[in-house]
């Protein structure tokens, strides 16, 4: 059935904004509820000793510098990703430094396409500026950072930014409607009880980051890749032989540091993929099920360490029972076989039944080999370059499961492998409960 609603003419004008959006009756609805309210509100600016946006330098090079450059890429709700930032040189913002730079008393918000997305600056890791889409909030004495910013990414603080923002195809927050958001104003000891809960989530992931930084030291020394250093010759030649064997032409898969790679795991206990798995193939086209109960995984899904467990998509018990071959299992690996990451891997380490898509490829491996140690191993530079080695195709990259197979793994000690996967499976824990202390 058609909705709409009236506003009336004074409205408008005193709003400034004419459009239907703007005006609509959830918009409203909300607006009346917060202001209906026993609360008492106060408009952002008001919360704020200065609200500002960042700065792109004119000569600048993201690749290489002293201070940490945050886009709107980088700010989740309550997490800034210092994985996703660039760099910038300091003399860069001679002038804008003391404008633009983080403190752990501010708030990042994001004021263009991905609006509203906040976070406190806490765990900052040195220097940090924003840019032109994020706004830099610096709050006022009685003001929270934590209470703040998790008010921006609740369904209120959400629903009112997205009314006040413009342009529908590239969505954009202005500075000064930003600031015009209504903030419910509660006691400095309730906005303290959010904040513990986000300090204790930042500390969760800090933890989990911790962990697994670990896990990826550990197998780097126990196999001596922090050591090793990879030739770079202006060119590299191939036999015919070779040629035929692989049958590949492309000059990729015969670099010089592939062949010193698998040099090196010569002095390791070694064995090829086809030699220690039970199950090597790809998952199947889902079917989606809204409200469903069986998750189901997709290359979306697979993270630069873990699987989005709580982000799955779902479909239903009896898709799932007649898809058997796309069935995954506890301790499973699944890979990013086309697009972009391809060769990305995760263990899958729930005992939830789940089904994976037509493009993440389960790889089930013989008892006895820690699927979490493994999956590490498919992210370091051995996964790497032997998914860059036999990985195919220009403008799509595709990884078969006839390339998975002839991947060369090292088989360290189980207790090895076990003290690398615990690791890996602390990480996790790490960052679920971080998830569960967003939720709360």
């Amino acid at each position: 059935m058609a909705r709409w609603s009236q506003s009336q003419y004074q409205q408008v004008v005193h709003r400034g904004r004419m459009d239907g959006e703007y005006h609509s009756h959830d918009a409203k609805h909300l607006e009346n509820h917060l202001v209906n309210s026993r609360l008492t509100l106060v408009r952002l600016r008001d919360c704020c000793e200065r609200i500002t946006s960042g700065h792109t330098p004119l000569r600048h090079d993201l690749s290489r510098g002293e201070v940490f450059f945050v886009t709107v890429e980088c700010v989740s709700p309550l997490l800034i990703d210092y994985g996703l930032s660039k760099r910038v040189r300091k003399r860069h913002y001679v002038g804008e430094l003391n404008r633009v730079a983080l403190t752990s008393e501010c708030i990042v918000v994001t004021i263009k396409r991905r609006i509203a997305q906040a976070s406190p600056c806490y765990g900052l890791r040195g220097e940090t500026v924003v840019n032109q889409d994020v706004a830099v909030l610096r709050l006022r004495n009685g003001w929270n950072p934590g209470y703040i910013a998790a008010y921006l990414i609740s369904k209120f603080g959400q629903q009112l930014a997205d009314r006040e923002r413009t342009e529908q195809m590239n969505p954009y927050l202005p500075v000064s409607k930003l600031g015009n958001l209504l903030i419910p104003k509660i006691g400095i000891d309730a906005q303290h009880v959010v904040d513990d809960l986000i300090k204790l989530r930042f500390r969760c992931l800090a933890e989990a980051e911790k962990s697994y930084s670990e896990a990826q030291q550990l197998l780097e020394s126990e196999l001596g890749l922090d050591k090793l250093s990879f030739r770079k010759p202006m060119g590299y030649t191939a036999r015919f032989s070779e040629l035929e064997k692989c049958l590949r032409t492309d000059s990729q898969h015969y670099q010089p540091r592939f062949t010193q790679l698998l040099d090196h795991l010569s002095n390791f206990e070694c064995r090829r993929i086809c030699d220690i798995r039970i199950l090597n193939r790809r998952g199947l086209q889902p079917v989606y099920v809204q409200n469903g109960t069986v998750g189901v995984v997709n290359s979306q899904h697979l993270g630069p360490q873990h699987i989005d467990y709580d982000g799955l998509q779902k479909t239903s018990e009896r898709v799932f029972a007649s898809s058997s071959e796309g069935h995954i299992r506890e301790n499973d690996l699944l890979i990013y076989t086309t697009g972009a990451y391809i060769g990305r891997t995760n263990a899958y380490l729930s005992s939830a039944p789940a089904l994976a898509s037509n493009h993440v490829n389960i790889l089930r491996l013989i008892p006895g080999t820690d699927a979490a140690y493994m999956a590490l191993v498919f992210q370091s530079v051995v996964g790497r370059f032997q998914t860059q080695k036999h990985g195919r195709g220009s403008a799509q990259a595709e990884l078969y499961p006839a390339d998975i197979d002839r991947f060369v793994v090292p088989l360290l000690d189980p207790s090895r492998q076990s003290a690398i996967g615990d690791l890996v499976r602390d990480s996790l824990e790490k960052q679920q409960q971080a998830k569960r202390l967003l939720e709360q």
